[in-house]
């Protein structure tokens, strides 16, 4: 199991509520619209308050980033501890993550802004370090879930499982919304119970 990063900075409520604001705005205009002035604009404050905060574009992406992997690594440690008395349970399993997916889906702000980031992090090792660390942590819970399951697997299976789970995301996210749950149970079942 990979080491657990270095935890994020702790929050502040404003700068939570700066974080928060630079996750919306990241998902309705891409990283390209993440500036100063446009989360001070999404929060509501002042001209000059995220600069206080963030001096520099990439410290502004860096706590986005961090903020985001800190999320998205919360609820990785809440399923893990739901797949804990899973075991043997295949389809309590797949309902389990079935409902982090769906979760996920209606927070379609913190999807975004991950894939948004994801692809950032191919230009800037820095945001790589940070998404790499929850991915870890996403990897070593579904390969306990396949050992729990008594399912002959490797590491890299492990992986190919994670690298599935951010396409069917995607996928969902692109189905109407009245399809989308059908869509990621369907595809759940086919992708665990291989």
């Amino acid at each position: 199991m990979t080491a657990s990063p270095a935890p994020a900075p702790a929050l502040t409520g404003r700068r939570r509520e700066l974080l928060e604001a630079a996750l919306h705005v990241t998902a309705d205009e891409g990283l390209r619209g993440l500036t100063h002035r446009a989360v001070d604009r999404r929060a509501g404050l002042p001209e000059g308050t995220t600069s206080a905060y963030l001096r520099t574009k990439q410290s502004l992406l860096l706590a986005l980033a961090e903020h985001v992997a800190a999320s998205l690594a919360a609820d990785v440690d809440g399923l893990a501890a739901e797949l804990a008395g899973c075991e043997g349970d295949e389809d309590l399993a797949v309902a389990r993550t079935l409902a982090l997916f769906e979760r996920w889906l209606e927070e379609r702000e913190l999807v975004l802004a991950k894939l948004e980031l994801s692809l950032e992090a191919l230009r800037t090792p820095a945001v790589g370090d940070v998404l790499s660390s929850w991915r870890a942590r996403l990897v070593a819970v579904v390969d306990g879930m396949l050992t729990g399951a008594g399912k002959s697997h490797s590491l890299a299976r492990a992986e190919a499982l994670v690298a599935s789970f951010d396409g069917l995301i995607v996928a969902a996210l692109q189905k109407p919304l009245t399809e989308r749950r059908a869509f990621l149970s369907e595809s759940l079942t086919l992708v665990l119970h291989e």
